[in-house]
């Protein structure tokens, strides 16, 4: 930035919400996701979901272009209570449990380690504190840089390296604090499922995802993404998927954008919006 400009005013600030404890989390190594070793391999791959991509994403957030144009927050862990919020006691109790024998695949893909647990605390608690500072009127735009990722985990199941919601930490927090209705927009490659189920139900909860046309992998992911999960009972017509082709790119989903999410923005009018992906609130 020119030394010359004014300094970004408070309205201009980014407040990004990072703890390096975050780093703690390790999926292990194997083939891909597998975790499995089979004794021929000079290197094993890291898992695809590994701290080197949220250590480059915060370069780039402290020594990139908008750097002069961000606030730094730690944020803080989440309490067991406050995951109660969107994911069942008996689910947390699975985590709990296995971060107490030192972890396990809680499903396919899906390694909770020594120090994964903390991270996940980290991660859901960093976007909670993210979520509170724009509700007590701080700042009107938080992004919460997080790991584990979040999207995929489900009430009461993990699914996809995910083990705790944080984007449906964050909605539900909005609604309990008062917020009428909130727009949730996934942007990852892969459906936020997670997000999806746990408002599948209610009206006060818009979600819509842009995610490739993959449909379900397997018993931890039921769902398909199709148009045709649409919500059920008050939720319907409240889920909005929006599949994509493969190899979409800028003009795809700027089409995606003006054409079918700001036109439901304006049709439900939310009093919050949450943008999420798979590793970040």
């Amino acid at each position: 930035m020119d030394p010359s400009s004014p300094s970004p005013l408070p309205d201009e600030l980014l407040h990004v919400f990072w703890h390096a404890g975050m780093l703690n989390h390790d999926a292990g190594t194997g083939i891909f996701d597998t975790g499995l070793d089979p004794g021929f391999l000079e290197v094993l791959e890291k898992h695809p979901e590994n701290a080197d991509r949220v250590k480059n994403m915060v370069s780039i957030l402290q020594k990139g272009p908008i750097s002069s144009h961000i606030s730094w927050h730690t944020g803080k862990p989440a309490q067991i209570s406050e995951l109660l919020s969107f994911h069942t006691s008996e689910y947390v109790g699975e985590l709990v449990q296995a971060d107490k024998i030192g972890g396990r695949e809680i499903c396919s893909g899906t390694f909770l380690n020594r120090g994964s647990w903390d991270a996940c605390l980290l991660a859901s608690g960093g976007t909670l504190s993210a979520m509170k500072l724009v509700l007590d009127g701080h700042c009107k735009l938080a992004y919460a840089l997080v790991r584990p990722p979040g999207h995929h985990a489900q009430p009461s199941r993990a699914d996809g390296y995910c083990f705790l919601n944080n984007a449906g930490l964050a909605t539900q927090l909005a609604l309990d604090s008062g917020c009428q209705k909130v727009a949730v927009v996934d942007i990852d490659v892969h459906y936020g499922n997670g997000t999806a189920e746990g408002f599948y139900r209610t009206n006060k909860v818009l979600t819509i995802s842009l995610h490739m046309n993959h449909g379900s992998w397997g018993p931890s992911h039921p769902q398909s993404g199709s148009i045709d999960e649409a919500g059920e009972g008050d939720g319907y017509g409240y889920n909005l998927n929006i599949p994509l082709p493969n190899g979409t790119g800028d003009e795809g989903y700027v089409y995606a954008l003006n054409q079918l999410v700001f036109p439901a923005f304006e049709e439900f009018m939310p009093d919050m919006i949450v943008f999420g992906r798979g590793t970040r609130f």
